[in-house]
């Protein structure tokens, strides 16, 4: 499976699921530690791990399991590694400390609408 194709996987997941404030990161041009990193929040410890689990459950679906998860137990942000793809969920005020967005400003923003379309159709 492309890396790209687990993107969309992911986002659409997160959204259906009622995710906040999805981004993903093209990454590959500012680091090697992977292509792409989808960030995503949510307002409780409860919602991270709802949300964590329903992604897992959702890329297991199309034969792709993290090569590592971290922070499930607390729950404050959980890091999903499937190597070329990291998701990050996190609580609302965790996201707003450690602004990924804001440290990794130099990569490239894409336009969820690419990994939306054929849903809203």
């Amino acid at each position: 499976m492309k890396s790209i194709e687990l993107v969309g996987a992911v986002v659409r997941s997160l959204d259906t699921h009622k995710a906040k404030d999805i981004r993903v990161l093209e990454v590959r041009d500012v680091t090697a530690l992977a292509d792409y990193f989808v960030i995503a929040s949510t307002t409780s410890t409860t919602g991270v791990h709802a949300l964590v689990d329903y992604v897992d459950t959702d890329a297991a679906k199309l034969d792709v399991r993290p090569i590592r998860t971290e922070g499930y137990q607390t729950s404050l942000w959980t890091l999903l590694d499937y190597g070329t793809v990291v998701v990050h969920i996190f609580l609302d005020s965790t996201r707003e400390f450690y602004d990924l967005e804001r440290l990794w400003q130099d990569a490239r923003q894409l336009d969820l609408a690419m990994f939306l379309e054929d849903e809203k159709s």
